[in-house]
């Protein structure tokens, strides 16, 4: 990297300058429909190795629809950004976005381990798994966050406000979509 130039297509690379909050990161990403499909690629096959394995634990039923939630969840962010990108006008941006959404989910596991190392010691230390655990939570939570902002506002060019309302929305969509079928199955009790 020469000239402080990052190279296209470094997913690696693009992963480690965004998490640190260089925009220039972002041109790592492809912008293309293979780039996109690769993005989705290993975050599909871990539902789908779940779902195999539990057609013999869990029953197909239940196997079946944790799968069809997952995806649903998965594919979310993906609907609901491109209709936002659309309606303000920036959906030749939104491939990288979206392929950048989706590698960066991957810094967040690797976070909570950095993170685990320094709480694990603090339990052990007399911090109660109560207090570690909303610390943990408190702290992914906020830079996934950020992270979501962050690549809206870069990658897409919002302003400030438009990428604060798309990380909303595209959250509040996932959840929804999450919680919304256990709510009418289970009823709001």
């Amino acid at each position: 990297m020469s000239g402080g130039s990052v190279p296209r297509r470094s997913v690696l690379i693009g992963l480690w300058r965004v998490a640190r909050g260089k925009a220039d990161g972002i041109a790592c990403f492809g912008n293309d429909a293979p780039s996109f499909l690769s993005s989705l690629a290993p975050l599909l096959a871990f539902p789908l190795v779940g779902a195999a394995a539990g057609l013999f634990t869990e029953g197909p039923g239940r196997a079946l629809t944790d799968l069809a939630m997952t995806l649903c969840a998965l594919l979310t962010p993906a609907v609901v950004s491109y209709e936002l990108a659309r309606v303000w006008q920036r959906t030749d941006a939104w491939v990288r976005f979206a392929t950048a959404f989706n590698w960066c989910e991957w810094i967040l596991p690797i976070l909570a381990c950095l993170i685990l190392v320094p709480l694990s010691v603090a339990i052990t230390l007399g911090m109660t798994e109560d207090v570690a655990s909303l610390i943990l939570l408190g702290s992914l939570g906020s830079y996934g966050l950020w992270l979501h902002w962050f690549l809206a506002r870069n990658a897409l060019s919002l302003s400030r406000f438009r990428a604060v309302v798309m990380v909303f929305l595209v959250n509040l969509a996932t959840v929804a979509v999450v919680m919304g079928p256990r709510l009418l199955i289970h009823g709001f009790a």
